[in-house]
């Protein structure tokens, strides 16, 4: 799994989402790392997370309760949690858990 963060520029921009990118698998061997670095990036994010799935390649339950879990944090900082441009597989898997009903979506 990597990450890759893009924030605003100087987090002086709010206006403007902050953005990470995964890629690889999320999964039982990297979720516990991935939680951490989301949590982390809250306490610097802009009201709205972004991350950019289009390039993981794989999602196991471990990774979902990941999203969820951040999610629920992010809400308790009155930060907004959204998802974008996940592949055909992970949008299935959102769908077939109805985790495309509570995590919202962007372009």
């Amino acid at each position: 799994m990597t990450v890759t963060d893009t924030y605003p520029l100087g987090l002086a921009d709010t206006s403007r989402p902050t953005t990470v990118h995964l890629s690889g698998e999320i999964d039982i061997f990297t979720s516990a790392a991935l939680r951490r670095r989301l949590l982390s990036t809250l306490h610097y994010s802009t009201s709205l997370l972004i991350l950019d799935l289009s390039q993981v390649s794989f999602c196991d339950a471990g990774g979902l309760a990941v999203l969820v879990g951040v999610q629920r944090h992010a809400r308790l900082m009155g930060v907004t949690l959204a998802l974008s441009a996940p592949r055909p597989s992970m949008s299935r898997l959102l769908h077939l858990t109805g985790l495309d009903r509570s995590l919202p979506m962007v372009a």
